[in-house]
């Protein structure tokens, strides 16, 4: 347990430690394009906000040693829900908001229920679930949707939380104070509560031990397959909330919204600590991970000369580091029994 504790508290240094230097260097080297105002890490978050919901979720599926890859789907098709249901259902946002989540509930009850009680693999069940819900985005509404009726959504889209600190003065001299966005405080809620909840609650617990030895935990008189569903409920669940607050940025909902999502929010958790095959992890290093990702694409749109597939391919490279890097750890671990 110890040598576990020490490789996850190592893997998450890592993660800390390289978002420090890569947001210092991003400060050094674009100082005079105000990469250095608290605005632009602020930003990072806003933009990511959707995106931290559903790497919270997906960090609880990777740690049981499960994948799911029908996220940014989900969340495509809950952004159409509520941009469809206001504007041409004529539905309250509130009302819409509630089914969404319940869409959500029901969708991972159904994949959590395929690969726990009938063995099926994750990746199997959620492809299927990616290809449902992009279609019935699709179903739903062909064109572009954007959303302007609503006054509760648009005054939360638009809502600006001032902090007191940080300012600084515009090219005009004006005073210029950051702000966070509704979305952000939601995404920062769910971290904590999810840290919690793995932590400190018995289901947490499962998690982990599922993850660590799924032969173990039966023999524990654990109920993995309970904990299974529960962890894709969760998961799916997340996501709608990261839906949500992904629409809350976007105001619109298209057939073509969040692709590859899923491959972001992954990215974030492996890069956060997160260990492939399961048992190790923290919502926390996913949270990082996420950082890291909308660093690198904050440090590409700065540079101004760089076309976005930069953004990717530093991703990827980061990606397989942290791999090569979990392997080591699992080989030492190995070669230590």
């Amino acid at each position: 347990m110890k040598k576990k504790i020490n490789s996850n508290s190592l893997l998450l240094l890592i993660t800390v430690v390289l978002f420090i230097v890569m947001y210092a260097a991003g400060c050094i080297v674009y100082a005079s394009k105000g990469f250095t105002h608290l605005q632009t890490f602020l930003n990072i978050l806003i933009n990511n906000a959707g995106l931290i919901c559903v790497a919270s979720g997906m960090t609880c599926v990777m740690l049981t040693g499960g994948i799911d890859i029908s996220v940014g789907s989900l969340v495509a098709m809950d952004c159409m829900i509520l941009a469809v249901g206001i504007e041409q259902w004529g539905w309250s946002s509130p009302a819409l908001m509630l089914l969404v989540l319940a869409i959500g509930l029901v969708f991972g009850l159904v994949q959590g229920f395929c690969i726990a009680y009938l063995d099926i693999q994750p990746f199997i069940v959620t492809m299927a679930g990616m290809f449902f819900a992009r279609g019935m985005t699709a179903v739903i509404c062909r064109n572009q949707v954007s959303i302007v009726s609503d006054k509760i959504f648009t005054t939360l889209s638009s809502l600006k939380i001032e902090l007191p600190f940080g300012g600084y003065e515009n090219k005009k001299g004006i005073m210029q104070m950051p702000y966070l966005r509704v979305t952000v405080i939601v995404a920062l809620i769910v971290v904590v509560l999810v840290y919690l909840m793995l932590k400190y609650t018995k289901f947490g617990r499962s998690i982990y031990a599922i993850g660590g030895n799924q032969q173990s935990a039966t023999l524990m008189g654990l109920n993995v397959k309970k904990t299974k569903l529960k962890a894709y409920v969760l998961s799916s669940f997340l996501t709608s909330i990261g839906g949500i607050c992904y629409c809350l940025n976007t105001m619109a909902g298209t057939t073509q919204q969040a692709q590859g999502l899923e491959m972001s929010a992954i990215s974030s958790a492996v890069i956060g600590g997160t260990l492939l095959t399961g048992g190790v992890g923290n919502v926390f290093g996913s949270l990082v991970g996420v950082l890291i990702n909308g660093t690198i694409s904050s440090l590409v749109k700065t540079n101004g000369k760089l076309i976005s597939s930069w953004s990717n391919i530093i991703t990827a490279i980061l990606l397989c580091f942290f791999i090569i890097l979990q392997s080591v750890f699992a080989k030492i671990k190995d070669s230590k029994k």
